[in-house]
């Protein structure tokens, strides 16, 4: 499910040139070309003005790097690319006081100039602050819509938390509205299972939105698994809630008082027989007689239910 993304106000673009106009008086050097001793032809670094020269081992990645996960087919297919026509993009670098280069932008970039054999490579050298290193990384990869919603999340949060941000200040820093900053961080609050269903791309910010409105985190990965399963689209998936609210007020009202122990002790039983059938399941018990209610969509979804109880038809 694709998800669409809004522009960002303040673009990786305008950071760079910024810091172009920076180092346009020190020292720089032009690069046309680099040899890989690894490869049977040349590999060529395409001609980029005023920048410098870092070697590739001196490059470390940022401690504020929000993408987790990289396409090894990705990189291989870019590695061709800088093999056949250059590095068009510079890396965005900024020095630190042991003579390293910690990576701002362009880990992609640099696996594959690694996986070139490449010693040396273009780099944009800026000087920064770790708040503002993170913001810049941050910005690049939601750019190019390389985060994932859960890595866009975390980014930000870890933000939030390593320099002691606002979510205003991480909106003005990142050019984005701060109901997007709340919306993003609210996806954090689900349970993993679910997360993991977003991240992956099988459960869209919309389906993420309704998911929120319920309350108990079991209901929560019952819903998500019927969205993938059924591949429900978000109206559905409003509808399923719909019924099971109402179903559940039902089943309230109809209930004798009892105990709060009783009440937890019935909870945890229907929550287990929930997770076990991915269904939406009511249980109406009193001591001396009761019923379980196993909801279904439809007569797939029965017989997915009829085959975990072991039921031939």
């Amino acid at each position: 499910m694709s998800i669409q993304r809004k522009s960002l106000g303040r673009g990786l673009g305008a950071i760079i040139s910024a810091g172009a106009k920076k180092t346009a008086d020190s020292a720089a050097v032009k690069i046309e070309s680099v040899k890989a001793p690894a490869l049977a032809k040349d590999v060529k670094i395409a001609s980029h003005g005023l920048f410098s020269e870092v070697l590739t081992d001196k490059i470390i990645p940022s401690p504020y790097q929000a993408r987790k996960e990289f396409s090894e087919d990705e990189i291989s297919n870019l590695a061709d690319s800088i093999a056949s026509e250059g590095l068009l993009q510079p890396l965005l670098v900024r020095q630190l006081s042991d003579g390293n280069y910690e990576l701002l932008a362009g880990e992609r970039r640099l696996r594959a100039c690694r996986k070139l054999g490449m010693k040396k490579i273009v780099a944009c050298v800026q000087t920064a602050s770790d708040a503002s290193s993170a913001a810049k990384g941050l910005i690049e990869n939601l750019q190019r819509t390389d985060l994932n919603p859960l890595e866009e999340a975390r980014g930000i949060l870890n933000m939030m938390e390593n320099f002691h941000l606002t979510q205003d200040a991480v909106s003005q820093r990142l050019g984005k509205p701060r109901s997007s900053i709340a919306n993003s961080l609210r996806l954090l609050k689900l349970p993993e299972e679910v997360q993991g269903y977003i991240a992956k791309g099988l459960i869209s910010l919309g389906h993420a939105k309704v998911i929120l409105g319920i309350e108990d985190a079991v209901q929560q990965t019952i819903i998500a698994r019927r969205i993938i399963e059924s591949d429900l689209n978000v109206r559905s998936t409003e509808d399923v809630l719909k019924r099971m609210k109402s179903s559940s007020e039902r089943g309230t009202a109809g209930t004798p008082a009892a105990s709060a122990a009783q009440d937890a002790v019935i909870r945890d039983i229907r929550n287990k027989i929930s997770v076990r059938l991915n269904a939406e399941v009511e249980i109406k018990h009193t001591p001396k007689r009761g019923k379980i209610v196993i909801q279904y969509l439809g007569n797939d979804d029965l017989q997915r239910i009829l085959d975990l109880l072991g039921v031939k038809v």
